[in-house]
């Protein structure tokens, strides 16, 4: 009987640590996931990196603005990110701008993600199959 308390006892300290790394764990991702980088969806394709930028301006200090086109065409592809010097400024700009109208078009706003391993070899594959 004795065995089996010393074994209870071991296996409660075991689950309070693992608990507490949990918790610890997961304030950390809460931190990491804090993000001053935005994703702007819905741009208008009259929408340049500057007019970005200066819609951006008012909620903190824009490190980066940046539409994003098309490689062959050099054409905006209706989307693009907005950098800032801090997450609280980003959050504010979050909240402020999404839904909002931007040269002529509801923009959408969103904390960027990171984007996955890409697979295959990137090119575009022909209807043909090859």
């Amino acid at each position: 009987m004795a065995c089996f308390n010393k074994f209870g006892s071991t296996l409660r300290q075991s689950i309070s640590a693992s608990s507490a790394m949990s918790a610890q764990s997961s304030m950390f991702n809460a931190i990491r996931c804090m993000s001053s980088k935005l994703f702007i969806g819905g741009l208008s394709y009259g929408t340049d990196d500057r007019s970005l930028k200066d819609a951006f301006t008012c909620y903190g200090e824009v490190t980066e603005a940046r539409v994003i086109t098309d490689r062959e065409t050099g054409r905006s592809r209706g989307f693009g990110f907005v950098n800032f010097s801090c997450d609280e400024h980003a959050s504010s700009a979050l909240s402020a701008m999404d839904g909002q109208e931007l040269n002529g078009r509801n923009i959408r706003v969103s904390y960027a993600q990171e984007r996955g391993p890409r697979s295959g070899f990137g090119g575009v594959r022909s209807s043909k199959g090859f």
